[in-house]
């Protein structure tokens, strides 16, 4: 059987860890088409209820800088490597965009729909990059949860970060991890 490339990538397509990325990473005509495919996902109501702010360059040190000081502001006892692992976040792919959902309210689209969105945008985000070659991992941890953090990007009320995609050339071969069986995960509904 002949299986279409476009399947083949969904059924191969596998995060990677950030520290194993390296530059280079998508030009900014690879990252245009890869944000049009992050904007191009179900949006019941023509919401929008995402948007992206990307952090390239030196814009990854500087906000690695405000993600230490908030570490040690909310934690006074960490340690020199610690903060010093969080000053280096951002940096640990040569692109960082963070996937920002904002809901807005609407009778057509529930709050659960726009923040499905915004995952679906995530997941076109990670296709579009391993589609064009590079390594991509999709991530939150503490900074996607914490309110300064949110304030330092300037994320209004009825905003919270989505995920923190990476993105970058890959350095080790992809390795595979074990899926769930269908078997497991998958009923046919019939009625009683």
């Amino acid at each position: 059987m002949h299986i279409d490339p476009t399947i083949e990538l969904l059924l191969t397509r596998r995060s990677v860890k950030p520290l194993t990325m390296a530059a280079p990473g998508p030009d900014d005509g690879e990252l245009e088409i890869i944000l049009r495919a992050g904007a191009r996902v179900p949006d019941h109501g023509k919401l929008v209820p995402w948007r992206f702010i990307l952090f390239k360059g030196m814009a990854r040190g500087a906000f690695g800088r405000v993600l230490r000081d908030r570490l040690a502001e909310l934690e006074p006892t960490a340690g020199e490597d610690r903060l010093a692992m969080e000053a280096g976040r951002f940096e640990r792919a040569p692109i960082v965009i963070a996937v920002v959902s904002r809901v807005v309210e609407s009778l057509k689209a529930p709050d659960w729909e726009q923040r499905l969105s915004a995952g679906a945008s995530c997941q076109n985000i990670l296709i579009a990059a391993t589609a064009l070659g590079y390594a991509s991992s999709w991530l939150t941890e503490w900074c996607a949860y914490d309110e300064g953090i949110s304030d330092a990007l300037g994320l209004a009320a009825n905003e919270r970060i989505a995920g923190f995609i990476y993105l970058g050339s890959p350095t080790i071969p992809k390795d595979e991890r074990e899926r769930p069986d269908l078997s497991d995960i998958c009923m046919e509904w019939s009625p009683s």
